[in-house]
């Protein structure tokens, strides 16, 4: 399978109102299971509440002043519910919230998302963590 039909076939229909496809949850955990649990993959979703906790070591949530964020969903042409919704997640931290209820708190950090600087020190603080994870579990 190249990657474009695999990852047709994780999608469950296509959402009108927020104008994207519809993610299957289930065949995604399936697909994703046997590279989980060899470990060292990072995963990227806006969502973690369907994934198992049995996956995760450590959780990191990007938190974005609302600003900010309204102005990049805006230049990437959100509709005007999308839009709202978003900023409605990020101002009752429904994400944050989400990911201390799905996993254990003390694996769940935040990390400021508003400028190119903060995405750096980011960067350096997941790579310290892993850095001192592998020093930590190959001893």
């Amino acid at each position: 399978l190249n990657s474009q039909s695999l990852l047709e076939q994780l999608y469950d229909g296509y959402d009108e109102e927020y104008d994207c496809p519809i993610l299957d949850e289930d065949r995604v955990v399936d697909e994703l299971d046997n590279q989980m649990r060899e470990g060292g993959v990072i995963v990227d979703y806006h969502g973690c509440d369907f994934f198992p906790e049995r996956w995760f070591h450590i959780v990191f949530v990007l938190r974005t002043d609302t600003n900010v964020l309204y102005e990049r969903l805006e230049t990437r042409g959100y509709n005007e519910k999308k839009l709202t919704d978003n900023i409605q997640c990020e101002i009752f931290q429904v994400l944050y919230e989400e990911a201390t209820a799905s996993y254990k708190e003390e694996i769940v950090h935040q990390l400021p998302s508003n400028k190119p600087e903060e995405l750096e020190n980011n960067v350096d603080q997941i790579l310290k963590w892993i850095e001192q994870w592998i020093k930590d579990h190959n001893s």
